[in-house]
């Protein structure tokens, strides 16, 4: 499977990242914005404001035109896990039947209650389902810093062409084929690193701090199971090494969001740092009620959200459940 030509399509802070990792491995790399004035400035200045600390490669070419997936071997899709859906169906057209098209969000679709590969293969029919996640921050990744990532899709022949395609020294792609386990690593972990960030802002402690993210893999755990995930890949990168990453440092996004809120403030999820656990929370919830799969830690982010609990009554609630044996 040649793969030597590869789209990006979001011009974030994740996809200025990965395009970078994609000219590192060797790569002819597009990256695509989603306006001609991005790109534009983008291209010229090489800079991108959401990486201050990074310099968008030279052999990155920058562009605003989707139609340029036509020529490319496989496409990132680096965009919010809400906007996932709608991005790729504007590849639709130009995309050539075969095309991996890899998802980059961590995240479930609200409303539909689908998962990212779930909504590429809705929307773009003829292209090959993938998920790329894992325990990677854009700066790190942006900069060439070692990071390991999972990269699953259902034909092993793919995920393994896909991993050779994009790994380098210093971004190294693990293959998988478990993509429900390795999509649902990723959702799962955002609202759980909200929760440590609460418990943070609100000086908890550290011990509590070790507790909660403890209990909530264990949720994560009997959730992921519920759907068929392997116990091995919510274990691994993109289940445990994932979840470690965002629970225990405010570079993660979902984890300042929860510090923010243990501290007393309302942020907004879709701010300049999107917290994508913030709109999977209820979502995931659901779903874990319709397989009756218990996860107190998530169900209380959930009710802070929505509002119909505070962080004090969600800190009770949880500490005073009833006592239990692991």
């Amino acid at each position: 499977m040649p793969l030597d030509r590869i789209a990006v399509v979001g011009a974030g802070a994740w996809g200025t990242a990965l395009a970078n990792a994609v000219a590192r491995a060797g790569r002819a790399v597009t990256l695509i914005a989603r306006t001609t004035p991005a790109a534009d400035a983008l291209r010229t200045s090489r800079k991108n404001p959401r990486l201050p600390e990074a310099r968008l490669d030279e052999r990155v070419a920058v562009t605003s035109a989707i139609a340029d997936v036509a020529t490319a071997d496989a496409v990132l899709l680096a965009v919010p896990a809400q906007a996932l859906r709608a991005v790729a169906g504007t590849l639709a057209d130009a995309l050539r039947p075969g095309t991996p098209a890899i998802a980059c969000a961590k995240g479930i679709e609200r409303g539909s209650r689908k998962f990212m590969t779930e909504a590429i293969a809705e929307s773009v029919p003829l292209a090959v389902p993938a998920i790329l996640s894992g325990p990677s921050f854009a700066a790190d990744v942006a900069r060439g810093l070692p990071t390991a990532v999972t990269l699953a899709a259902h034909e092993r022949t793919t995920a393994q062409a896909l991993a050779r395609a994009l790994g380098s020294a210093t971004f190294r792609p693990y293959h998988a084929t478990d993509v429900r386990g390795v999509e649902i690593g990723g959702a799962a972990k955002n609202v759980l690193a909200i929760a440590a960030g609460i418990v943070a802002g609100r000086g908890l402690g550290a011990s509590a701090a070790a507790a909660l993210t403890t209990r909530g893999f264990a949720e994560l755990m009997r959730f992921g199971q519920a759907f068929g995930a392997r116990a091995e890949t919510l274990t691994g990168l993109s289940g445990l090494g994932d979840l470690i990453l965002t629970c225990s440092t405010a570079q993660s996004r979902n984890f300042s969001f929860g510090v923010a809120i243990g501290k007393g403030a309302r942020p907004d999820p879709a701010g300049t740092a999107l917290a994508e656990g913030a709109f999977t929370a209820s979502v995931l919830i659901d779903m874990a009620i319709a397989k009756q799969v218990e996860m107190p830690v998530a169900a209380a982010v959930a009710a802070v959200l929505e509002e119909t609990l505070t962080v004090d009554g969600a800190i009770e609630a949880l500490l005073t459940r009833p006592l239990r044996g692991e």
